[in-house]
């Protein structure tokens, strides 16, 4: 290990060939049996980006359509100018696979990449700052006074004035291309007054990591708010990791609880302590409210809620309905004849198997349930492990399809604690497929079963687990295939293919949030299973939709990510019974709420269960004019804990406000209004037509660069004006461009699943995976650093932009989404979020082969959906550990698969055999990833930044 480097001799490159298309004739590499492609190809003129919506149709696709950022103020402040052309793998190769020696006149494609590169300015804090600043500056962002006469509380304003963030303007055209080392950045620093808290504390203000603000700095009124063409909204995430001791916060158990008697907003860090530690005033309300007596002997550092705007309380009595919830689980099994032959059943039941001990289950009080459907629902009466006189019996009851009345066995037989019946429970899981194995029933009635499972859980509440591979086709939610070629691609698609088939499902949903359940869905098949319809089970009852599209057992790679992502499902840590709302200073108000729930009022949102790979966003509405130089928000979640506590999670934040659109266009975080953009979107899309939510984000765009030209940069008028905009606000339209490009979003036809299951993804993921899901991540594998998939061997450091900790593996730089940037030798791994794909050059060396396939010949390199072989050389165990890192996926279940792409070659043109159309639709889908490009008559990015200037030039 410690020879981290060996020289191979790199073939001659050829400038010509880097960008070039993909080929018409054949292609090296074999074709997995697993990588399921029906159809045919256009293979006429096909560029590496075009027409690749056909590559989805051609595809029965296996297409399963951040780091933390915790960074202190105090860290990002003191923050070193970052190099962009260090960040950049492109400009810097370092590994021997690379090219080593430079010859005069072969590296054109190379060196005009660097010259564009020296052109763009040199950024601080990312890229905040530029040389044309004063070099002494501290605050990396340089910072403007913003006075106000109203000061904190609506107090006469007594602390010192707010310095905000300056801003810098940057011509997009010439910052090309897209420094996307900014995506890695954190928000623009939030600038509060010193005396703001009662303590200096670096934890007093929340974390963007749980919520973050589209804007940094609040415009004082809403006609400067609609002036400025950006949107007021918070993306909140309450739990950052699966499990509470991943990502711990203080917890408050003193039994004090203490709240404004008028808003109810909770005792928090940016209050005054008034009348020798007697009164506090509240911050939202101004109102002046008694402390509990216990305050008196404690000084204010020893507080944690004055301390820490992240913490939790440990609720009271009052705070209670009933007992604390337990965990209950209602596991409802397709077992027709589709899912039992392509192997689900089986999986399904040893991943839960295996999963047991991963179950919350601490205090013991799990409770769980298996019924078998197809027509037919198949109960099991599971008796406790001590009661050897009764053995494990199958019930079976066939429900009147009609009928809305289910009749089930008694659930003390069928609803039995996880720990005392854990033997019989295990005989069960190792027997149950062997209960169906010779079922030829095709038919499946999911309502009836739902309905079972609502029955079971009505007065204790839980979650229903649904696994299947067969579309509901009798019943009260029977479905039917809808006819996908007559509107596929036309206004029409929306509404005809992406809306709800059967009113039941939405009506039962909300049923089960009355009632303290959640259904989750875990769907996998090759045929049609209406994800856009099924879908509304989970979506109001704060669950989730797992799709598996094209799904079989016989390839272990789905057999491995169905299981890892299940067990991590099952694994997950969830609050019960829970409520959100979010409170906001006078004036201010949460106009709509976007993401998995159901309101229960105007600002109460419901969860019988409380996930927490989700994330939630709030629109922001100003009512009347804010003349506080300081706001707050507060979000609490009202929840019982999987070992059975009651407990209140409150999340604090506090914004500056000002009248200057200069000083909040600074202070705008790119990332928050991405999200934002793309709920609106979704709406659009659901309540229109895709055509709508494209027109929409193209009109978005487009309007906050006119009012940048127009208030911002006055006076840069003509067709020869730079395209100017913040740069904190640079990567924003690389971003919007991406979600018109997006699966979800994009023109073409794409199988209507598989639009579906990305819109769900796109409205629930946490930010930094819905960034990476928008905009993939691409690696250098062959040039990438030495350190690159190796463990850190330094101390935790949290400095950098992409913080080091020790012992985790470090990850290569990304590069740019553009197969500009691929060469024709070189090794790429490219993350989508949903899958991975390692790219290996069509020119690749031999030895490159070898140390990553173990082959002599790139013929031999399996392609389509395979693990690499460990093979005990340097290069081969860096890369897997770079994946198994990227698929540890803190906070989140996802496991992805890898698929392997071979490139084309500079002689494939030469060959006179057909090309394979399963490796050029497998080529396809990976140049889909490259976001940069043009697709299926969607601009390239240079292009789609030309076509704005000329719109806004008009």
């Amino acid at each position: 290990m410690s020879n981290r480097r060996r020289a191979y001799p790199q073939p001659a490159y050829n400038p010509n060939l880097v960008a070039s298309s993909i080929p018409t004739t054949p292609i090296a590499g074999t074709v997995s049996n697993n990588f399921p492609i029906s159809g045919s190809v256009n293979t006429n003129n096909i560029s590496p980006y075009d027409n690749i919506n056909n590559g989805m149709q051609n595809l029965s696709l296996n297409n399963n359509p951040y780091q933390q950022q915790q960074q202190q103020q105090q860290q990002q402040q003191q923050q070193q100018p970052n190099n962009y052309l260090q960040q950049n793998p492109i400009a810097q190769p370092s590994n021997d696979y690379s090219q080593l020696q430079y010859q005069q006149g072969q590296y054109d494609f190379q060196q005009q990449q660097q010259q564009q590169q020296q052109q763009q300015p040199i950024g601080a804090y990312g890229s905040y700052q530029y040389p044309q600043q004063p070099d002494n500056l501290n605050n990396p962002y340089n910072t403007s006074s913003s006075t106000s006469q109203i000061g904190l509380n609506g107090l006469p304003n007594s602390q010192p004035e707010i310095q905000l963030n300056t801003l810098y303007s940057t011509d997009l055209m010439k910052d090309l291309p897209p420094p996307i080392i900014d995506l890695q950045f954190p928000p623009p620093p939030i600038n509060l007054p010193l005396n703001s808290t009662l303590s200096q504390s670096p934890e007093s203000n929340a974390s963007p990591d749980f919520i973050r603000s589209t804007l940094n700095v609040v415009p004082n009124s809403n006609s400067l708010l609609k002036k400025s063409k950006l949107p007021f909204a918070l993306v909140i995430r309450p739990y950052l990791s699966l499990t509470d001791e991943e990502s711990p916060i203080p917890i408050i158990n003193d039994g004090n609880i203490t709240r404004c008697r008028r808003c109810r907003s909770y005792l928090n860090p940016f209050v005054e302590i008034r009348q020798d530690g007697l009164k506090w005033k509240c911050n939202f309300c101004a109102l002046l409210n008694d402390l509990p007596n216990n305050f008196k002997s404690n000084p204010i550092q020893s507080r944690y809620e004055l301390n820490y705007a992240v913490n939790e309380l440990i609720a009271t009595p009052e705070y209670m309905v009933r007992a604390p919830q337990s965990l209950n689980i209602v596991f409802l099994l397709d077992v027709t004849k589709n899912t039992i032959s392509n192997g689900l059943l089986a999986t399904t039941v040893r991943t839960i198997l295996d999963s047991l001990d991963r179950i919350p289950n601490d205090q013991g009080r799990a409770n769980v349930c298996f019924i078998g459907v197809d027509k037919r629902l198949s109960y099991f009466s599971i008796p406790s492990d001590l009661d050897s006189n009764k053995d494990i019996s199958m019930m079976v009851v066939a429900p009147p399809i009609d009928d809305d009345d289910i009749v089930i066995p008694s659930p003390d037989d069928l609803m039995v604690n996880l720990k005392s019946c854990r033997n019989n429970i295990e005989k069960l899981l190792n027997n149950f497929s062997s209960y169906f194995i010779s079922n030829q029933s095709t038919d499946f009635d999911l309502a009836n079963a739902l309905k079972s499972g609502h029955s079971l859980l009505d007065k204790i509440g839980g979650k229903m687990i649904v696994v299947s591979s067969t579309m509901p086709n009798i019943g009260k939610g029977k479905l039917s295939i809808r006819d996908e070629r007559s509107v596929s691609g036309k206004s029409k698609e929306s509404t005809s293919l992406l809306t709800s088939n059967n009113s039941f499902y939405k009506s039962f949903a909300i049923d089960c949030n009355k009632s303290q359940i959640t259904v989750d869905m875990f769907l996998a098949s090759s045929v049609y299973q209406d994800v856009a319809t099924l879908s509304n089970l989970t979506k109001f009852t704060a669950g989730q939709t797992h799709f598996y599209p094209a799904w079989n057992a016989s390839s272990l790679e789905d057999i491995t990510k169905f299981s890892k992502e299940f067990s991590n499902h099952l694994s997950m840590e969830i609050a019960l019974e829970a409520v959100m709302r979010v409170r906001c200073s006078d004036g201010l108000k949460g106009n709509a709420y976007y993401g998995n729930f159901f309101s229960r009022s105007s600002d109460l949102l419901s969860f019988p269960s409380f996930p927490r790979d989700q994330s939630y966003v709030v629109e922001i509405g100003i009512d009347n004019d804010i003349r506080r130089s300081v706001i707050y928000f507060q979000t609490a979640v009202l929840h019982t804990t999987s070992h059975g506590d009651r407990r209140i999670r409150v999340l604090t934040l506090a914004l500056p406000t000002s009248k200057d659109l200069t000083s909040i266009y600074a202070s705008a975080d790119q990332l928050a209004i991405t999200n934002y953009f793309a709920h609106i979107a979704i709406e659009k899309t659901l309540t229109n037509s895709l055509e709508s939510a494209r027109e929409y984000l193209n009109k978005s765009i487009l309007d906050i660069l006119l009012l940048y030209k127009k208030e911002i940069v006055a006076g840069n008028v003509g067709s020869s004006s730079p395209l100017q905009l913040s740069t904190n606000l640079r990567m924003l339209p690389l971003l919007i461009q991406s979600l018109i490009k997006h699966i979800a979003f994009r023109d073409g036809i794409v199988p209507s699943d598989h639009r579906a299951a990305a819109i769900n993804k796109i409205g629930s993921l946490p930010l930094p995976e819905l960034i990476q899901y928008i905009y993939p991540s691409i690696y250098n594998l062959h040039e990438m650093s030495d350190e690159s998939g190796l463990p850190y061997e330094g101390e935790d450091n949290y400095d950098d932009v992409i913080p080091k900790i020790h012992g985790e593996i470090i990850l290569p730089e990304c590069i740019n989404a553009t197969f500009n940037y691929l060469q024709k030798f070189g090794l790429y791994l490219i993350q989508t979020n949903n899958e991975l794909f390692l790219y290996v050059g069509g020119d690749s060396i031999d030895q490159l082969w070898i140390d990553v396939f173990n082959v002599n010949n790139i013929n031999e390199i399996p392609t389509g959906k395979f693990e690499l072989p460990e093979l005990d050389n340097d290069f081969n165990i860096r890369i897997r550990n770079i994946i198994s890192k990227i698929r540890e996926g803190k906070g989140s279940i996802r496991y992805e698969n890898l698929y392997i792409v071979v490139g084309p070659s500079s002689n494939e043109r030469s060959i006179n055999n057909e090309v394979s159309r399963d490796l050029i639709a497998l080529r396809m889908w990976c140049m889909s990833a490259l976001v940069e490009d043009r697709c299926n008559n969607v601009l390239g990015y240079k292009e789609f930044l030309g076509q704005l200037k000329n719109k806004m030039n008009v």
